[in-house]
């Protein structure tokens, strides 16, 4: 069964989001857009961070996901 691991640092004001092993990170690369992709050995974005997120108030989060094969 596949995990997403979402957490929120309010003082740092960042949102990482993980969609594979966090212990499989092997570099990361930065996209320009405060935005910081981090990939395993193979290349594979494995997760995300989302610098200067501020979480709106009043909190009211929803999330969605979507699989798609191929």
């Amino acid at each position: 069964m596949a995990q997403v691991k979402v957490y929120y640092d309010r003082q740092a004001n960042t949102l990482t989001v993980w969609f594979g092993n966090p212990q499989d990170e092997h570099t990361c690369e930065e996209t320009g857009d405060e935005v910081i992709l981090m990939k395993d050995k193979g290349g594979a974005v494995i997760g995300f961070e989302k610098l200067n997120y501020v979480l709106p108030q009043p909190v009211d989060l929803r999330i969605a996901f979507e699989t798609v094969t191929a």
